[in-house]
């Protein structure tokens, strides 16, 4: 088996010439993490990217000619750039702005949606779980670029010039906001709301909906984790299954039959999923620097974020949220009962998966994450809100306010290349403006607390950076 490749995205935020990167991204694997192996072995993993990339499991959001007109909602001077431009990239502009990545044997479409051949983009997985980090498309990366609430509220402005209904989105994120900075999302949310109106087999009920939701933004995992992960989600509630990974599918489309029906493909794409390994550091390391860090790491970090290497362990650790310090709005999002209404429905096979995992649905705070190809998967912190690990190391040194450029990683500070700002710009922003900047004193968004580096020395915070490279 070749190694899966790690490949530079032929969007025109790298380069406006490319058109073509002539490798089927996906059809090349590294070999089954050794943590999954087994439960890999339960799907075809080769298979699970493919049903990603093919299979519409939602209903479509817009077809080709509202996403061929998107451009004419745009502001100056973006809008005159789109209209001078080839349709080819004016389509690549779009998938730029909106957090896509054009497939690299095929930049018309996305890595992020389901092209049907009747032109209906129908949104996958992807969306959330397939980003870039220094230009380059890493298999499972979180997506720190997409835009989906701009995206959506664009889509509807074409569509109602079209003369088009509303779909599915554009209509729940009248009443439940998708997401308040690019890159993150209010998918917890998305996922109460969705199983509201389901009972514990996934049987349509009819309730009204709830207007005292807890909305508030998450930055996806990277997918190379769950192999180590005995529980999903940040606190830990959930027990892991193919099954768990298919709740985001629970529009009114989707009824009990088709959960069945879809089961086999998502044992594939679970499969995918833990066969992903961490990406390598592209760059030099000081091997021995970094051999200061690991001994340092090993004293200060190892009891919560576990060993690496050939003997590493992790030991997927609650950190009592009064003891880790992060934001705690996730944690009081949900209920004792929301999580156990989840546990016990089909998602958990009735209760069943959920033996282990019981004592996690009150949780006390937030599961301490494994750090492999910790590098690559800026920004930090489960609601995303700390752009590099240089400044998770130096707490006092987090910026305020931050945007990242479109496709910039900053190698010094390991992370996202940034702007930093003590208070937002000056004037009235556009939305699609506005949500580009990360806020850290809004709700739900802070970057305070993981206070533990403080206690080390300078030369300590910058062997440990150099080690973490290397995982």
């Amino acid at each position: 088996m070749k190694p899966y490749p790690v490949e530079r995205v032929p969007t025109i935020m790298i380069s406006r010439a490319a058109a073509v990167v002539p490798l089927v991204f996906g059809l090349c694997f590294h070999g089954a993490a050794s943590a999954g192996e087994a439960r890999a072995a339960e799907g075809d993993f080769a298979s699970g990217l493919q049903r990603l990339l093919s299979q519409p499991y939602l209903p479509p959001d817009f077809d080709q000619e509202v996403f061929d007109e998107l451009w004419t909602t745009w502001e100056e001077p973006l809008r005159s750039r789109a209209a001078a431009a080839p349709v080819e990239e004016r389509r690549l502009m779009a998938m730029e702005r909106y957090g896509m990545l054009p497939r690299p044997n095929d930049p018309a479409r996305p890595m992020q949606y389901v092209v049907g051949p009747d032109g209906r983009w129908a949104m996958n997985c992807l969306a959330c779980h397939q980003g870039q980090v220094g230009g380059r498309m890493i298999p499972g990366l979180p997506n720190s670029n997409y835009a989906l609430e701009t995206l959506t509220e664009e889509v509807r402005l074409v569509k109602v010039r079209q003369r088009k209904a509303f779909g599915h989105m554009d209509m729940g994120s009248l009443l439940l906001p998708l997401g308040t900075t690019n890159g993150t999302t209010n998918a917890v949310m998305f996922g109460v709301a969705l199983m509201r109106h389901r009972d514990a087999d996934l049987n349509i009920v009819t309730r009204p909906p709830r207007f005292d939701l807890v909305h508030h933004d998450m930055d996806a995992p990277p997918w190379w984790h769950y192999s180590k992960r005995k529980t999903l989600y940040a606190d830990g509630f959930a027990p892991k299954s193919h099954r768990m990974l298919m709740q985001f599918l629970l529009v009114k489309e989707n009824g009990p039959e088709k959960f069945q029906e879809w089961e086999d493909g998502f044992r594939d794409i679970e499969a995918w999923i833990e066969s992903l390994k961490a990406p390598r550091w592209p760059h030099a390391i000081d091997a021995a620097v970094a051999r200061e860090g690991e001994q340092v790491f090993r004293r200060n970090c190892a009891e919560c974020h576990g060993t690496y290497g050939p003997d590493g362990s992790y030991p997927d650790r609650v950190i009592p949220i009064d003891e880790v310090g992060t934001d705690r709005v996730r944690l009081d999002s949900l209920t004792a009962q929301e999580r156990a209404d989840l546990n016990g429905s089909w998602f958990g096979h009735h209760g069943r998966d959920a033996e282990g995992a019981r004592d996690r649905e009150s949780p006390a705070g937030y599961v301490a994450p494994p750090l492999d190809g910790i590098w690559a998967s800026a920004p930090y912190f489960h609601n995303g809100s700390v752009p590099t690990l240089w400044h998770v190391l130096h707490p006092a040194a987090r910026p305020v306010i931050w945007k990242r450029t479109p496709a910039g990683y900053d190698e010094q500070h390991v992370g996202l290349e940034i702007e930093a700002a003590e208070e937002m710009p000056p004037g009235r922003l556009i939305a699609a403006e506005r949500r580009r900047w990360f806020d850290t004193r809004q709700p739900g968004k802070s970057a305070s607390g993981h206070d533990f580096p403080d206690a080390l020395t300078d030369a300590e915070k910058k062997a440990v950076l150099e080690y973490l490279k290397q995982l």
